[in-house]
């Protein structure tokens, strides 16, 4: 616990630096940054981006940055789509498996990567946050949403709160499911 805290008292700073918002030292790589955290401490993370919302601004005042709970963002694009009642039936009278098949296609990760990208508006800002990777899981994987903003994110930077554990060269959501390959983000702090 006092580990988790430590680290989540650098993020504000971290944040804020002109080595981060500048992409600098990265030499060709995409300015994508993790934060990974154990994800018993998950309303301790909630209750953090919250206080990371509202200091931002007063750390650094012409900042201009957006925050995407990927949860969130989800459930608003099956809504324009008409499809979330219907999602919502199909679960509850088919189960989980069934309700994957039928979201398939629709939340594939290219399509919902348009929706972020829409959301987040990264070239009108210098920071992007994306929280809810838990929440959004199974429907959408988060190494796959990433691969698909590699080329739509431009130089601004992408910061994404992961419950579970980021080595560096793969993600694994809740620290216990198989590991995803995925090498192209930083560690945010350690």
């Amino acid at each position: 616990m006092i580990s988790f805290k430590n680290r989540l008292n650098k993020i504000l700073d971290r944040l804020t630096s002109d080595e981060l918002l500048a992409n600098k030292g990265l030499g060709n790589e995409i300015g994508f940054y993790i934060f990974d955290y154990p994800p018993e401490f998950e309303l301790e993370m909630r209750e953090h981006i919250r206080f990371i919302v509202r200091q931002l601004p007063k750390k650094k005042s012409d900042i201009r940055f957006a925050h995407v709970n990927l949860f969130e963002l989800v459930i608003s694009y099956l809504k324009k789509r008409k499809l979330l009642d219907r999602a919502i039936k199909i679960q509850l009278k088919k189960g989980n498996f069934e309700l994957l098949k039928a979201v398939k296609g629709p939340l594939s990760a290219d399509k919902v990567a348009k929706a972020f990208i829409a959301e987040a508006s990264p070239h009108d800002n210098d920071l992007v946050l994306l929280s809810g990777i838990g929440s959004v899981y199974p429907l959408l994987r988060s190494h796959n949403l990433l691969n698909n903003l590699h080329s739509v994110m431009g130089d601004t930077p992408l910061v994404m709160f992961y419950p579970g554990i980021y080595t560096g060269q793969g993600l694994r959501l809740f620290g216990k499911l198989k590991e995803s390959n995925y090498y192209r983000a930083f560690q945010l702090v350690i």
